[in-house]
């Protein structure tokens, strides 16, 4: 089986023009005794509104490391991908991120919500996991609901990834499986036996991403409570530990986080917490590659300027269709948002400036870089 190291990022790069500088921040990175894993994400909506195919992040990927020799793994990920969508990933891909995210509330049959249940039943009570204190307590009745609005999902996500193996073999992929892209966060607990449906499902994965409290929108912080979300990391990653043990899940099993990019107020707490346990992380960012790109463009002035004014005019004027499908990964108060007028007043430090991420920059949009 293809192995994940203890650290990876996940990297997106929109339009294929970045891969050569985001491998030479790993290179950096490993410079200064940090080893880690890169991998180049695209999902499938992504290549849908670019009109790209995944063949062509396989391309990216595999030019840019010869390029720069470099001979350690590398992986391209099938990003948020289902039962819809998988087939046109997998000769390019060699990591599944299998979304679960559109199963979870329907439920299995009775006869395999029964089974489940029953076999349950040694986790009522206090659940003694390691770390965790005060034990929660677990009732037949919360396992019940925890089946009836998970179980189908794992049975899914056991039949894409039976789909993926049958064609690439089990030995030639990495497997991950998310549940970030929902409304509410799971628990910990909840976290445990979504674990073990997806032991039952006989899923290697390495990596897990669940939804967390607060919001992780795209290209912009955190929005929540950084000290409660650090509670849940480190309680998931001691559910994490025993689940392994329990269950038969590949003991490189680590957490990935989902949209990994620009969460300065929770880096410094995941930093300390898998520091603390000595725990892996897959850092999964979003294409905010292309966010640098336009502020460049911008700074540049001239027709260049023109051109990212004329997209922001244009995302304005199809925000509804643009922003649909990233409803649970952006949060963007269009009162917030300067008008076309105004923009077309800015010149190239302004506009630039409304982009990029530096919070204490009285220009700095947040709703603008996530429109954009």
């Amino acid at each position: 089986m293809k192995k994940l190291k203890k650290y990876s990022i996940g990297m997106g790069d929109r339009f294929g023009h970045q891969g050569s500088a985001q491998l030479a921040a790993i290179i950096e990175a490993e410079k200064k005794g940090i080893d880690i894993t890169p991998v180049w994400n695209k999902s499938n909506r992504e290549h849908i509104i670019i009109g790209t195919r995944p063949e062509d992040v396989r391309k990216e990927a595999d030019e840019v490391t010869r390029k720069a020799g470099f001979n350690r793994p590398y992986f391209v990920d099938a990003d948020h991908i289902n039962l819809d969508n998988v087939d046109k990933f997998i000769v390019s891909s060699d990591f599944f991120t299998i979304d679960v995210a559109s199963y979870i509330g329907r439920k299995a049959d009775k006869e395999s919500i029964r089974r489940f249940v029953s076999s349950c039943s040694g986790y009522t009570g206090e659940l003694k996991i390691e770390g965790l204190k005060p034990y929660p307590v677990v009732s037949e009745s919360q396992i019940l609901s925890f089946t009836e609005k998970y179980l189908f999902a794992a049975q899914k996500a056991g039949e894409i990834y039976r789909k993926i193996k049958a064609q690439k073999g089990k030995d030639n992929f990495v497997a991950e499986v998310s549940m970030d892209e929902v409304p509410s966060p799971q628990t910990p607990v909840e976290l445990f036996f979504i674990l073990k449906m997806l032991g039952e499902e006989q899923i290697p994965a390495q990596t897990i991403a669940p939804k967390f409290s607060g919001r992780f929108n795209k290209g912009v912080d955190y929005a929540g409570d950084p000290l409660r979300f650090a509670a849940e990391f480190e309680a998931d990653i001691m559910v994490i530990d025993m689940a392994v043990k329990e269950f038969g899940l590949p003991g490189n099993l680590k957490m990935s986080v989902h949209s990994g990019s620009d969460k300065f107020a929770i880096y410094p707490h995941i930093g300390s917490i898998i520091r603390k346990h000595d725990k892996g992380l897959h850092l999964k960012t979003a294409g905010t590659t292309w966010l640098e790109e336009v502020i460049g463009l911008a700074e540049s002035g001239g027709e260049a300027l023109e051109f990212v004014r004329k997209i922001y005019a244009d995302a304005l004027g199809d925000i509804e269709k643009l922003c649909a499908p990233y409803a649970d990964v952006i949060d963007i108060d269009t009162g917030a948002l300067p008008s076309w007028d105004e923009v077309a007043d800015w010149n190239n430090s302004r506009f630039a400036g409304a982009l990029r991420h530096v919070p204490g920059n009285p220009d700095y949009n947040p709703d603008m870089r996530q429109l954009i």
